[in-house]
C-alpha cells in the first residue's frame, strides 16, 4: 500500500508541482519571463489610472447611472487585474505545466465571470435607452468576450499540450489591456464631454 500512495504522489506531483519528481522547469517559459514582467508593470500603471479616473469623476459616473459607467470603470479593473495576476504567477519558478494552465484557466473563468455578471446586470435596464446606448453596450459585451475567452483557452491548451497556450495568453492579454485602456479613456475625457 506504501507503494501506491508513493506513486500517486509522483502522479501529482509531476501534473503540479515538476520539482516533486527533480524535473527541471520547463525551458519554454524562462523565454517569456521579460514579457511577464513587462505586461504585469503595465497592468498595475492603467490600473491606477483607471483609480485615478474614478476618483476624479466619481460624481459624474454616479449621478448618471443609465450610462452604466460604475460597471465600465470594475470592468477594467477587473480586466487589468486578470492581466497582473496571470503574470505574476507565471513569473514564479518551478511549477509545472499542469499548473501554469490550471492559473490561467482559473483567472479566465473568474474574470469572464465577473466580467459577464457585470454586463448582465446592466442588460436588465438596457433596453429602456436609446439605440446609441444598445450599440455601445453591444460593442462592450463583443469587448468583453474577446478580452476574456482567450485566457480560458490559453489554459486549456497550457494543460492539453504544453506551454504553446501562452500565445492564446497574449492574445487575451494584449485585448484585456486594450479594452481597459477604451474603458478609462471613457472615464477620463469622454465623461468630461
Amino acid at each position: 500500500m506504501q507503494h501506491t500512495s508513493n506513486l500517486g504522489a509522483k502522479i501529482v506531483g509531476s501534473l503540479l508541482w515538476a520539482p516533486a519528481l527533480g524535473w527541471k522547469e520547463s525551458t519554454e517559459v524562462e523565454g517569456w519571463h521579460n514579457f511577464f514582467l513587462t505586461q504585469a508593470g503595465a497592468a498595475r500603471v492603467l490600473t491606477g489610472l483607471v483609480f485615478v479616473g474614478v476618483s476624479i469623476n466619481l460624481e459624474k459616473i454616479l449621478s448618471n447611472p443609465g450610462f452604466g459607467l460604475p460597471g465600465r470603470a470594475a470592468e477594467a479593473i477587473i480586466l487589468l487585474v486578470a492581466v497582473l495576476t496571470a503574470s505574476l504567477l507565471l513569473l514564479v519558478p518551478g511549477q509545472g505545466t499542469w499548473l501554469r494552465g490550471d492559473e490561467v484557466l482559473v483567472i479566465g473563468v473568474t474574470t469572464w465571470g465577473w466580467v459577464l455578471a457585470i454586463q448582465l446586470l446592466r442588460l436588465r435596464g438596457l433596453w429602456a435607452g436609446s439605440s446609441d446606448l444598445r450599440l455601445a453596450f453591444v460593442v462592450r459585451v463583443i469587448l468583453g468576450q474577446i478580452a476574456t475567452l482567450p485566457f480560458m483557452v490559453a489554459g486549456i491548451t497550457i494543460m492539453a499540450g504544453g506551454m504553446a497556450g501562452l500565445y492564446w495568453l497574449v492574445v487575451g492579454m494584449v485585448f484585456s489591456i486594450l479594452v481597459a485602456l477604451f474603458g478609462a479613456w471613457m472615464l477620463l475625457i469622454e465623461i468630461n464631454r
